[in-house]
């Protein structure tokens, strides 16, 4: 009898357990602290007068950031909706490091967990637990033993073994150094020479909390308040508002039900500008193999687990679409191959997948998946 095969130690550099020696949630606790210091000082600067308004220029840089953890962190690296080419994962990842919200890896490892383990022990941020610990006490409060052992065990091989994301764990500080705190210091001094250091580094820290709680209102606002269209049995609602503040992230009923695709969303465009840029950068060649759900896939899961009054309305859909496929011949919606995805819908409902590299997605689902800007050799 063979020994079970021995977990691949994760390096000290990419694991990012203890930023500075300081266990996280301390570290947590003094960057976040002094950040929101520096955040009030700086509306307190504006209210007296005298300052340069630097807010526009704040909220500009801000949301660069967040196409970082948006369309990078979230829709690249933790749930593999598309492919992208080398230049646009540099891209993603100099925008995701302006945001510092941690290192690619261990944000990606952190959402991915919450995925599969949504409303429990292991969630890092479960949202059972209060509006206030999902949106911000789940940094600086210790974790749960059981969430412990999980960041401890889960593996994330794709992003061990990814070049940009290797590179950017190595020199996170001194990146951090770089975009996160003296490019926009430059550039306020440039346009603002009147501006202090002091208050640059204030405008620069309000910037960053903004963008924080924005992103933050994804974890607590949008697992609270809100419509649930396609699994009403999930904490995670539609809501747009957070969807217009987080430039997409707010669809967050069929993100959770439907995590591979690229969209995160029925609607397209609507409310999602990172959707908009996926498809630019598509457009430019730049990122290809968007995955995105067939509308009958869509239907038979609202058909399960969507509201009672949808299920007539779905049926009724269902029936359209499947009319319309068949006219086409088209072979990948078939009526075999939906009852088998169907199947695993009824299963996937108590043991949710994190995106398009869990392996525990049937590969008849796969096939009916839709994949748009198929790059070709």
């Amino acid at each position: 009898m063979t020994e079970p095969e021995k977990k691949k130690e994760v390096e000290p550099f990419l694991a990012f357990q203890r930023p500075f020696g300081l266990e996280q949630h301390v570290f947590n606790s003094i960057n976040l602290g002094a950040a929101h210091a520096l955040t009030v000082y700086k509306f307190w600067l504006d209210y007296e007068g005298g300052t340069p308004n630097t807010f526009w220029f704040e909220l500009l840089y801000g949301y660069v950031g967040g196409l970082g953890i948006t369309v990078g962190c979230h829709r690249y690296w933790t749930h593999r909706t598309f492919k992208a080419n080398l230049p646009l994962q540099i891209l993603l990842m100099i925008c995701q490091t302006i945001s510092l919200q941690l290192p690619i890896r261990k944000w990606c490892l952190d959402h991915r967990i919450h995925h599969k383990f949504t409303d429990t022990n292991k969630d890092p941020h479960n949202s059972k637990r209060g509006f206030w610990f999902s949106h911000i006490w789940w940094l600086v409060l210790p974790k749960h033993p059981e969430l412990k052992k999980e960041l401890e065990t889960f593996e994330v091989p794709d992003l061990d073994n990814d070049p940009v994301v290797r590179f950017q764990s190595k020199w996170f500080w001194p990146l951090t150094l770089v975009f996160h705190i003296i490019v926009p210091i430059l550039i306020m001094q440039y346009f603002w020479p009147e501006i202090t250091l002091l208050q640059c580094l204030a405008a620069d820290m309000r910037r960053y909390v903004i963008s924080l709680h924005i992103t933050y209102c994804v974890n607590s606002v949008a697992h609270m308040w809100g419509d649930k269209p396609y699994d009403e049995n999930i904490s995670a609602v539609e809501s747009p508002i957070v969807s217009f503040l987080a430039i997409g992230e707010g669809w967050h009923n069929f993100h959770h039900t439907f995590p591979w695709d690229y969209k995160t969303s029925e609607f397209g465009w609507k409310f999602n500008v990172s959707t908009v840029f996926i498809d630019f950068m598509a457009w430019i060649g730049w990122a290809y193999d968007l995955k995105t759900v067939s509308p009958q896939i869509i239907q038979q899961r609202v058909a399960r687990t969507g509201p009672p009054e949808a299920e007539e309305a779905s049926t009724d859909s269902n029936s359209n679409i499947h009319e319309k496929n068949h006219s086409a011949n088209e072979k990948h919606e078939n009526d075999q191959v939906y009852q088998a995805v169907k199947e695993w819908i009824m299963e996937s409902e108590e043991n949710p997948v994190w995106g398009w590299n869990d392996e525990r997605i049937p590969q008849d689902l796969r096939n009916a998946t839709k994949i748009l800007n198929v790059k070709t050799l």
